[in-house]
């Protein structure tokens, strides 16, 4: 008995460190701790899943052990006698688990169309978000044509429903922001659409989910909900044109004008918002990351961001500029870079 204990360390090790990795508190990403109506109705249907899905398994491995055990091969015991079309028994087996499929398919019905209809008063927000290796584009709909036109966080307000229309630019991605709702597929050549609504102001971090090539880890968004009043604000912000470079930072401006406005768009007034090979940075500095939500806004990281991208990000098609650029030039579009609030 004690080799068998020995033997089994490394596996009860491995289910502790599983177990503990999954007591994080404050997690970004815990879908377990909900903080928004759908995402609590979604939470409030997974749990009695949960728990009757566990039951089954605990008496179904309980029972099997059992026989294990009580019937194993031993000289002085005579084989088990066999079952063969025990009439009842089989009713039994086949009636059981179509009551719990029942039991459990009524409620995930219910609870799928409910999610389906709209939960505020107040018009909807319609955002198209286009996913792309490795990061994300939001083009809001209720703008006048063409639509205003943002990247990687996504400012909706509260108490009021927002619907995303999910189209992806290459391969299949899945927007996944857990504590507001749950993960939908993004699919090249499909419209797919996700209904999220926040109730109280905050901060929510959110990851595609689903592998999409060396960095899909790395696409990362966050989803910010203001109030009514500051999101107006916002948005008034963010359909501005970029402000006009000021003293110290003008060569800055030309070098990124020279540099990396073939696939950024910073918007002058009178020019509209158009889709670029990169994200739109007219308002970049309002943010508060940069790469997809992989890093916080400051310069020093931003400055790394620009000189050697591939460093910070495996896989993007942007340039490495250390091998164009020299430090002074960098500095100069990340100073310039930081105006654009």
């Amino acid at each position: 008995m004690r080799k068998r204990i020995r033997r089994m360390r490394p596996a009860l090790a491995a289910i502790a460190l599983c177990a503990l990795a999954a007591c994080a508190k404050d997690a970004p990403l815990d879908s377990l701790s909900p903080e928004g109506p759908i995402a609590r109705q979604q939470d409030s249907l997974f749990r009695p899943v949960f728990w009757i899905a566990a039951a089954i398994f605990f008496i179904v491995e309980g029972l099997f052990l059992f026989a294990i055990l009580k019937f194993r091969d031993r000289a002085d015991r005579d084989e088990p006698k066999q079952v063969h079309g025990h009439t009842r028994a089989e009713i039994a087996w086949t009636i059981v688990p179509a009551l719990i499929l029942v039991g459990v398919a009524i409620p995930t019905v219910v609870t799928i169309f409910d999610l389906e209809r709209a939960r505020g008063s107040a018009q909807e927000l319609r955002v198209r978000v286009d996913a792309k290796q490795w990061w994300w584009e939001f083009e809001y709909l209720d703008t006048p044509e063409p639509h205003m036109i943002t990247a990687n966080e996504l400012v909706i307000p509260t108490n009021r429903d927002v619907v995303l229309e999910l189209e992806s630019s290459d391969v299949i991605h899945s927007f996944w922001v857990p504590k507001l709702a749950g993960k939908m597929d993004v699919v090249p050549g499909r419209t797919n659409v996700l209904r999220l609504y926040a109730d109280q102001p905050g901060s929510y971090l959110g990851q595609c989910a689903e592998f999409c090539a060396i960095s899909h880890a790395n696409m990362r968004m966050v989803v910010h909900a203001l109030d009514a009043a500051e999101f107006d604000t916002w948005m008034q912000d963010q359909l501005a044109p970029a402000v006009v470079p000021g003293a110290g930072v003008e060569r800055g401006a030309q070098l990124f004008a020279s540099n990396c406005a073939v696939c950024h768009q910073v918007r002058a007034d009178g020019e509209d918002f158009r889709k670029a090979t990169g994200p739109n940075l007219t308002h970049l500095a309002s943010r508060s990351t940069f790469g997809a939500g992989l890093y916080d806004m400051e310069r020093d990281t931003l400055f790394d961001w620009v000189k050697n991208v591939l460093q910070q990000k495996p896989g993007v098609i942007m340039p490495v500029f250390e091998n164009v650029l020299d430090d002074g030039e960098i500095s100069a579009i990340v100073d310039y870079l930081l105006t654009l609030e």
